[in-house]
């Protein structure tokens, strides 16, 4: 089995992010919107977690919405 590549890993880390704290992407779109980021849609937010591909920035805010403290490298 080949090694996950580190867009999948970002991708499924935040995707079991939001399911352990049962948030939807809607609900996370709303908590972004207090974080400074206005313009994230359930849509946008799932279209980036499909790519796995998005700024270390927005990872940062969706952190600080779901209320987490940080991110071990083992969890990735």
């Amino acid at each position: 089995m080949a090694a996950l590549t580190w867009e999948d890993r970002a991708s499924r880390y935040l995707k079991a992010e939001l399911k352990r704290a049962d948030v939807t992407y809607e609900e996370l779109a709303a908590r972004l919107a207090k974080h400074g980021f206005k313009g994230e849609t359930k849509a946008s937010i799932a279209n980036k977690l499909a790519r796995g591909t998005y700024a270390a920035t927005f990872l940062f805010a969706c952190l600080a919405a779901l209320e987490l403290e940080g991110v071990r490298l083992e969890d990735l």
